[in-house]
């Protein structure tokens, strides 16, 4: 006599729930993106969001920040205060998306303007030295001429950077003696030294430094 066989409610419980499963729970009725529906007056399957609706992180409260501009006119400040962090990130970025065209002197003489391509003025003219700080702004977010926008390619952050670059980099190229702070400016000569003995003067003299020999 063949012994009798028995299952334990737990092995009952999971071969019902295996029972229950279909297909139907991986292959749920869904539309493709960007496909037609019949079901909608506009025959759109992706619907517009609600009125008013703010994607996270996208509230933009401070719209100078975001624009560069007071009411209809840019304005000509830095959103946040400017140090020699803001203008290192404002130069790698400028170095990576503007010297192409730009060149990394700001003039217009870029590569790619080196190989045909329309030459954009200088940064070094009078007229975009005196451009307040949110036009470069402005022309970076929405583009102008034969330049795209960059809005995708550079936070809002790193544009304003970028600003404050374009502006050290016009006062670099103009800059005095004078515009250096005392404590760091450097003598454009070397110091001269009375001789012993004489009232010539002679540069100080240098001696070698000789390479260090480890002890053999």
């Amino acid at each position: 006599m063949a012994p009798s066989r028995t299952f334990s409610p737990l092995a009952l419980a999971a071969i019902l729930v295996l029972c229950a499963c279909r297909q139907d729970m991986h292959d749920q009725p869904r539309f493709k993106p960007l496909a037609e529906s019949d079901f909608y007056p506009d025959l759109r399957s992706a619907r517009a969001p609600v009125a008013g609706t703010v994607a996270r992180g996208e509230l933009q409260q401070d719209t100078y920040f975001y624009s560069g501009k007071l009411g209809n006119n840019p304005g000509d400040y830095m959103p946040f205060p400017v140090n020699e962090e803001v203008l290192a990130r404002g130069q790698q970025r400028f170095d990576i998306y503007c010297a192409p065209c730009h060149s990394r002197l700001g003039d217009g003489n870029g590569t790619i303007v080196q190989r045909g391509f329309r030459r954009p003025p200088s940064y070094h003219d009078e007229r975009l030295r005196k451009a307040p700080l949110g036009y470069f702004f402005d022309v970076m977010s929405n583009g102008f001429g034969a330049m795209p926008d960059y809005a995708a390619q550079i936070s809002p952050r790193d544009r304003w950077s970028i600003v404050a670059y374009i502006r050290a980099l016009q006062l670099s190229q103009r800059a005095t003696m004078s515009d250096v702070p005392q404590g760091q400016k450097v003598p454009s000569e070397p110091p001269q030294f009375e001789e012993p003995g004489s009232g010539a003067t002679a540069p100080v003299a240098v001696p070698e430094q000789q390479p260090n020999k480890e002890p053999r």
